[in-house]
């Protein structure tokens, strides 16, 4: 990892444990998704040095993660604290599931620092995204994010 990406890293996973202590987080409906959100970041910069990615994939992992990065995205982190993070992980799912269709799940899985199954939380995560971030903003992100999957 990158020491831009390290930092970042870091800095991500402070705001998440601190929100995960926070009253705020024992009642937010998608919580359970946002503490992923330090793994999935773990998981995007690992994969994009994996030799065994494509280089189309590796495309499309570092715009995740430049999306992450990002102060500017759909559901901006500075105004809404780490609940901002919600489009960013179902971003990361989205490009996840696709560099799981064209690539060995169990390069995946190799570099998965997350406790649960990360195939599994993949997909439910694809299952509810329409909800976690509003229908209309999924669409958004999928049709953005769906242009660089293309190529």
């Amino acid at each position: 990892m990158k020491n831009q990406e390290a930092d970042f890293y870091q800095k991500l996973r402070g705001k998440i444990r601190v929100w995960a202590k926070s009253e705020e987080r024992k009642t937010h409906k998608w919580a359970e998704f946002l503490l992923y959100a330090p793994d999935f970041f773990h998981l995007l910069c690992k994969l994009v040095s994996d030799d065994r990615v494509s280089v189309k994939n590796k495309a499309k992992l570092a715009a995740a993660i430049a999306y992450f990065i990002s102060p500017v995205d759909l559901i901006p982190e500075a105004v809404v604290g780490p609940v901002g993070y919600l489009d960013d992980v179902a971003l990361a799912a989205y490009v996840l599931n696709a560099i799981v269709n064209e690539t060995d799940s169990s390069v995946v899985e190799e570099h998965w620092a997350g406790e649960s199954d990360v195939l599994y939380l993949i997909q439910k995560i694809l299952e509810l995204a329409d909800k976690m971030v509003g229908k209309r903003l999924w669409g958004k992100i999928k049709a953005v994010a769906g242009k660089s999957i293309k190529r």
